[in-house]
């Protein structure tokens, strides 16, 4: 696992995991890293050379998304149950049912609110810091949950599905959806917005099309892709090995432009996606990290 510039483009820093088990899901801040690494939780301090720290195996079984808030790291699993990891105690506090089926993906916001998704359909809200108890959403979908990203400054959460729909709910109100959009054809795999900004939201997905929306009505406000003739090379040599960095333009898309007919190669699968000032940062199924950057 590697940390990254945006704005240099340089890996700073690279953690190796447990027994080469897989990264399932990640968080971090200033100080520390905290990884699902196969069935365990496992904390890098990024303020200490190399010093990390493993859970038992076997702690989460078939372990499905994580989320974490200093002190607490929250992981939902296939039972359907989320399971809350003390990382200072380094136990488990507390395993809460929310969901029938799989926990596909998860909220946790500073004030122990949690919302979580299931691949099922359902959307289920948390409070960890009062009795527990569980209340669902709004009604279960056809199409499964995929991810999840709350605004603590609005209380509103947005859910991206297996079918391209983005949802929204207000946490004060939870009995209906104050909107819900088509944005895409295919599966959302991502969304993120710029933190304390109650306006736009950004939605990457299957079909590579980074997305704009408008937080209040479910508006599409642009549609963007990277231009494949306007690519320029530059190759550096960091500490980590060989860093090749393409410079391309990005490319406005209009209601119209046939998505189908563009080159895969204009638009690789979003699979993460991350918003800062004036940028978007992108994951993708290939060997690149993508930076968007858009001037006002």
């Amino acid at each position: 696992m590697r940390l990254w510039s945006a704005e240099s483009c340089k890996c700073l820093d690279e953690y190796f995991l447990v027994d080469k088990a897989p990264l399932i899901d990640f968080d971090f801040d200033e100080g520390k890293v905290v990884g699902l690494v196969g069935t365990r939780i496992c904390i890098w301090n990024r303020t200490e050379a190399r010093n990390v720290f493993s859970s038992r195996e076997n702690l989460f079984t078939k372990a499905l998304c994580m989320r974490y808030v200093d002190p607490e790291a929250v992981i939902g699993c296939e039972d359907g149950k989320v399971r809350v990891f003390d990382l200072y105690s380094r136990k488990c506090t507390q395993i809460i049912k929310m969901h029938q089926g799989p926990v596909s993906c998860l909220a946790f916001s500073d004030d122990q609110l949690l919302v979580s998704g299931s691949s099922l359909g359902t959307l289920s809200l948390s409070d960890l810091s009062s009795d527990q108890r569980v209340v669902l959403l709004g009604s279960t979908y056809s199409a499964g949950v995929k991810t999840l990203c709350f605004n603590p400054n609005s209380y509103m959460v947005f859910a991206g599905s297996t079918a391209g729909n983005v949802s929204c709910w207000d946490l004060r109100n939870t009995t209906r959806t104050l909107w819900e959009t088509r944005v895409s054809p295919n599966v959302i795999y991502s969304m993120h917005h710029l933190m304390n900004d109650t306006s736009t939201l950004v939605v990457g997905g299957i079909d590579g099309v980074l997305r704009t929306v408008d937080q209040v009505t479910g508006e599409v406000i642009s549609r963007c892709i990277m231009d494949d003739s306007t690519t320029a090379l530059h190759r550096s040599t960091e500490r980590f090995g060989t860093v090749q960095i393409e410079r391309r333009k990005v490319k406005r898309l209009s209601e119209d432009d046939r998505i189908d007919l563009i080159p895969r190669t204009s638009k690789p699968q979003i699979t993460c996606l991350a918003v800062g000032m004036e940028k978007v940062v992108t994951t993708h199924n290939d060997k690149y990290i993508r930076v968007w950057k858009f001037r006002k």
